[in-house]
């Protein structure tokens, strides 16, 4: 008789446990500071990406008027931020630049998650904890400080559910890749965070039957972006230095998939923690999107992941602020193994008619800033036209792709 109730009992424990792991897979993470994130009616879900904003006294207005307007146009399902929101010299100035960009997400009533770059905390004034824990005053804010656990303060993943049935379809992932190293290079995801992905990328698998696609967001590219390059021996138009080397020159390689414009020298850590090597073991992330590069807009390639970097999300008021701008990642639930984006620039942004119209509608601090967009975004966009076509003219090599 006991054994017979030991075996019952066994049955029973069994049932539970394979029940909870069912269950889990369509359960909500508890984790974030706000409502979980779901795919729409229609099945789409849509990322702006914003990173280096840069707020000074002198841009904030026209900046964050932009990024209202974007918001506006863009209907976004989050926003993703991937740092150096700002750099200011009192806690007071901290306080207030935060109010500021934040009270535009929170009437937009848009979930935002921020990551940190290495301007957010370079001055020493405010840790990243206390700076993420401003952020986290505001009710659209989903960022989380994942404690002493993890090296840096803000590595953590934002979910995506079903809206019909509530199960986990996609999966963000959020890094700090901090600020700069021990030597003074630029800093990168360490160690105990790749194996927080790779325990967390397991744990997902193993709770819903599948592997979870996924993108992650971080401020700090990659070293993989050079190894998605061509090497070549001398300087040439649209070709950059690496960074750390003397006399290595780098630019697109046409036997890789590319997309977008390379316009400056990209600048990851110096050291690699075999983050992107996890990744493309585990499978699971499609993309990786990055800030720090301010004029670099352009994606490639590497073992499956594609490699991109986002434009700086301000306006400065010259002729080479006005190629700045937003990206844009759409989702389709009914096929989570892609995805598709597209890079907006101020320049391409605005029309005359937008100008009038504002105008007409009494608001003319809009019309001027749409009228000098348009009007320095004429220069700086013909320029670089000009320049892809004497590039592809004389030396046939293709120097921006769609």
């Amino acid at each position: 008789m006991k054994t017979k109730l030991n075996v019952f009992i066994s049955l029973f424990m069994s049932l539970i446990f394979v029940f909870s792991l069912a269950s889990s897979a369509f359960a909500v993470d508890d984790s974030l500071t706000t409502a979980p994130l779901y795919f729409d009616e229609n099945g789409n879900f849509r990322i702006m990406h914003i990173t280096d904003t840069h707020l000074s006294y002198d841009n904030i207005d026209d900046s964050l008027w932009l990024i209202a307007d974007a918001i506006n146009k863009e209907q976004p399902d989050i926003i993703v931020i991937t740092g150096d929101v700002f750099k200011v010299g009192t806690v007071e100035e901290t306080e207030w630049f935060v109010d500021r960009i934040m009270s535009v997400f929170e009437e937009k009533d848009v979930p935002v998650a921020v990551v940190f770059g290495n301007h957010d905390s370079e001055s020493g004034i405010i840790s990243r904890e206390d700076l993420m824990a401003l952020y986290n005053r505001y009710s659209c804010s989903i960022s989380i400080d994942d404690g002493a656990q993890l090296s840096g303060c803000g590595t953590y993943n934002v979910p995506i559910y079903s809206k019909e049935d509530g199960k986990m379809m996609f999966n963000l992932w959020m890094f700090d890749s901090g600020d700069y190293d021990s030597e003074g290079h630029y800093s990168n995801v360490l160690e105990d965070q790749v194996e927080w992905y790779k325990a967390k990328s397991e744990e997902y698998e193993r709770i819903c039957g599948e592997k979870i696609y996924s993108l992650a967001f971080q401020h700090i590219v990659v070293p993989e972006v050079y190894d998605a390059l061509k090497q070549i021996q001398s300087k040439r138009a649209y070709a950059y230095k690496r960074i750390y080397t003397e006399n290595e020159y780098y630019m697109f390689d046409p036997n890789v998939e590319n997309h977008g414009t390379l316009h400056e020298t990209p600048c990851p850590g110096y050291y690699n923690h075999g983050q992107v090597d996890a990744m493309v073991e585990r499978g699971d992330v499609l993309g990786m999107f990055f800030g720090h590069d301010h004029t670099n807009s352009f994606s490639v390639n590497y073992e499956g992941i594609n490699i991109t970097t986002s434009l700086s999300t301000r306006f400065n008021g010259d002729a080479y602020s006005t190629q700045y701008g937003y990206r844009i990642i759409d989702i389709d639930e009914d096929d989570t193994s892609t995805y598709q984006t597209r890079s907006q620039r101020w320049y391409d942004a605005f029309t005359v008619r937008d100008a009038m119209n504002y105008k007409d509608a009494g608001d003319t601090d809009a019309a001027k800033l749409i009228n000098k967009i348009n009007f320095l975004g004429f220069f700086e966009k013909n320029a670089e036209l000009f320049g892809h076509f004497i590039v592809k003219m004389f030396t046939g090599r293709t120097v921006c792709y769609d």
